[in-house]
């Protein structure tokens, strides 16, 4: 380990960052980066241990790849930007990264406020042209802490705030600007002092844990609402085995990730409003909208317990379901906690025996009649559940030679269909609704897990979202084998199908020309890829999908080449 002393403020930022286990910095880079990159070259040259930084041409997909490195690994990153205008074009990120609890720290650089006499003053015309009043406030509301680095002496003292605080308890991005005139000065050699800011992870309380576990133990209805997965792989077992033992339903609605494997056969799709109609108590695991209030109503008498980092969602501003009792805390921990606190109470055998066959009875059945839809949809165009029940089938086929896979679905493949029974084996796109994260975030879970196979499934709309000239340079320059798979439509379907969700007997639903949908004629998505060297295919027949699978798996497991493929998909009809 090299020498800190007498360091420049641009290098210090990237020994500290390594310090608080930062293993890289996706950035993309502008005028304020001279005494970054200054920085950067002083501390390779003495020797000193840094985080990697990755170029990333759009600060959009360099937020999104440090969100699905941290999916893979549990641990943050840190992204670093130009000014104000890289800090715009990464905003939709960071508002992805909030909702989706996803710890970060933030970077951009700050318009060098002096016009001369100090080194790092303005020196382009651009230093006037991107000053502004309030440079935080285009990400402030998307982040638990912002602040600027006003002398050298504080870079550690703010960025181990700035880590402890974006890993605490509910977690999420923060945010320092940096000023350039800032990061040419010197700074002090505590650069490498020990770390001593521990993130707060609270933890709900032993009464409250026994509330529940009686609540659920004397229920005779009891269904659980996951969104968001069960936080670890033990917390995916022991969950699995709780509700086989307890014979409680879960229903995986709108998941960003699976609790339990979609064929467990207390797994009860999608859907909770059969399940919710007579039930007496819910358990919610961090889920922001457990059901559709218009579409639900729960018996007066049913008692809701909200279980996540904030069971409340604080940051939220109208969200009113009931919340009888809440047990704050990260999923996993709690989760196993409240199944320690249930190993307590009495259990009714007959009572669970017979909702047990009862569950299994209507589970099967669900089951059952989703992969006959799925299978019914092998044409041209298929449709997305064929393609989803033939990615499963694959991943699986992978799973019997020791290959783990987890697929990045924005818009793509659906969930039921697809059946993954792995933990991480599924990640949704975020609720915020910010396209253009899929493609990114799984480059980013391909650089933290490089045997993994990583499926980024997605609809036409959202891949030219994805800045994907960018992420397939990135994937070649890096060497991730990601697998790209676009359900091509040739249209805005979300925002077709929520038209006529709306107005069920609307003009939407009868028209062949919805305005504002048609995103014809379609490019030739195969060549955007093929201009860095990705293997593609274009797939128009149902027929011709699980061979085409199996050829792009094979291209991206055995020459570790990146892959896409682009499938016609028929147009869906809202329910």
């Amino acid at each position: 380990m090299g020498s800190t002393a007498g360091m420049t403020a641009g290098a210090a930022l990237f020994v500290r960052l390594k310090a608080l286990g930062v293993d890289y910095v996706f950035a993309n880079s502008g005028t304020d980066f001279p005494p970054i990159i200054e920085g950067l070259i002083e501390a390779r040259r003495r020797g000193l241990d840094l985080p990697i930084p990755v170029t990333v041409p759009h600060e959009h997909a360099a937020v999104s790849m440090a969100h699905g490195y941290y999916q893979m690994t549990g641990r943050a990153q840190a992204v670093m930007l130009h000014t104000n205008v890289g800090l715009a074009n990464a905003a939709t990120g960071a508002i992805n990264a909030a909702c989706d609890q996803v710890p970060m720290i933030l970077m951009s650089g700050r318009t060098p406020v002096t016009e001369g006499g100090r080194f790092g003053a303005r020196t382009v015309p651009i230093g006037w042209g991107q000053e502004m009043f309030d440079q935080t406030a285009l990400v402030r509301e998307a982040v638990k802490w912002e602040y600027e680095l006003k002398v050298p002496e504080q870079i550690c003292d703010l960025l181990d705030r700035a880590h402890a605080i974006a890993n605490s308890t509910p977690k999420g991005p923060v945010y320092l600007s940096l000023p350039r005139e800032v990061l040419c000065e010197q700074t002090p050699a505590r650069v490498s002092a020990p770390v001593r800011l521990t993130p707060v992870q609270p933890a709900p309380t032993p009464d409250a844990l026994e509330q529940a576990a009686r609540m659920l133990a004397g229920a005779r209805n009891p269904v659980i609402v996951s969104q968001r997965g069960a936080g670890s792989e033990a917390a995916f077992r022991v969950l699995s085995g709780f509700l086989t033992n307890w014979a409680v339903p879960l229903c995986h609605y709108w998941p960003n990730q699976v609790s339990v494997p979609m064929d467990h056969p207390m797994q009860v799709g999608t859907d909770p409003a059969p399940w919710l109609e007579q039930a007496d108590v819910v358990l919610v695991i961090n889920a922001l909208a457990p059901w559709w209030p218009d579409r639900v109503s729960l018996p007066e008498t049913a008692r809701v317990i909200q279980l996540g980092p904030d069971p409340l969602h604080s940051r939220t501003p109208v969200r009113n379901f009931p919340a009888d009792l809440t047990l704050p805390g990260e999923i996993a921990p709690t989760v196993l906690a409240l199944i320690a606190a249930m190993d307590q109470q009495h259990r009714d055998a007959d009572l669970i025996a017979t909702r047990r066959a009862r569950v299994m009875q209507r589970a099967d059945k669900m089951r059952a009649a989703s992969t006959a839809r799925a299978e019914q949809g092998n044409g041209a165009p298929m449709t997305k559940e064929w393609v989803s029940l033939c990615l499963g089938r694959a991943i699986r086929a992978q799973a019997i030679k020791g290959r783990t896979a987890t697929v990045f679905h924005e818009l793509g493949c659906p969930i039921e269909a697809l059946g993954t029974d792995q933990h991480l084996g599924y990640v949704q796109e975020p609720y915020s609704g910010g396209l253009g994260w899929g493609l990114p975030a799984a480059l980013g879970a391909q650089l933290a897990d490089p045997d993994r196979l990583i499926f980024a499934t997605m609809g036409d709309g959202s891949y030219m979202f994805a800045n994907p000239t960018v992420c397939h340079m990135l994937a070649e320059g890096l060497g991730l084998p990601i697998i790209t798979l676009i359900l091509n439509n040739e249209e805005w379907g979300a925002v077709r199908k929520s038209a006529e969700g709306l107005y069920p007997h609307g003009q939407a639903r009868l028209s062949n020309d919805v305005p504002l949908t048609s995103l014809r004629p379609s490019p030739d998505f195969t060549l955007t890829a093929q201009a860095s060297r990705a293997y593609s295919e274009t797939v128009t027949d149902g027929a011709d999908l699980p061979d085409a699978l199996e050829r792009t798996i094979d291209v991206a497991t055995r020459q570790r080449r990146q892959v896409l493929l682009n499938i016609a998909i028929a147009r869906e009809t809202a329910p």
